[in-house]
């Protein structure tokens, strides 16, 4: 179980205690992965490398996300030569199949980049203020990880 302030929903556990709530791209993504029935856990946090100067705003945030497990049965042996069927737990989907899912989505879309370990964002966005006042530009990146898999239920 995650410490903090837990958000709890029918199926997802959404921990935001250490996210300022910066950032609509992130808000959507975290939406996204509460409804997906193979996550059983998601948590958000602001990332370091977060800035602002007069021209633009540079918004980073990691998404954490934990994956249900489900039970199986494996063959083993006891004391070495008794068959035996033994019960193990693996987890139901991998970053992979997450990165499959979100990119069906259209308010998630494809992935900027993707590997084993990660998935990664990059949206911006020109923002132009009333009375004529000079824009400014806000990028906003979202990097998604799979936490280590846990056994059991």
């Amino acid at each position: 179980m995650w410490p903090g302030k837990l958000r709890y929903s029918a199926a997802v556990q959404v921990d935001t205690t250490k996210w300022s709530g910066e950032g609509v791209f992130t808000a959507t993504v975290v939406e996204t992965l509460s409804t997906i029935p193979s996550i059983d856990g998601v948590r958000v946090e602001d990332a370091p490398a977060s800035r602002a100067d007069s021209g633009f705003n540079f918004i980073s945030n990691e998404v954490y996300v934990r994956f249900r497990a489900e039970s199986y049965t494996e063959p083993g042996r006891w004391l070495g030569f008794v068959p035996v069927q033994r019960a193990a737990w693996r987890p139901v989907s991998t970053l992979a199949n997450l990165e499959v899912e979100l990119a069906g989505v259209e308010a998630v879309g494809a992935a900027d980049y993707g590997d084993d370990g990660m998935l990664q964002y990059l949206k911006t966005e020109r923002v132009i203020p009333p009375y004529q006042t000079r824009g400014y530009k806000i990028a906003e990146m979202v990097r998604i990880y799979a936490l280590p898999f846990e056994p059991g239920p």
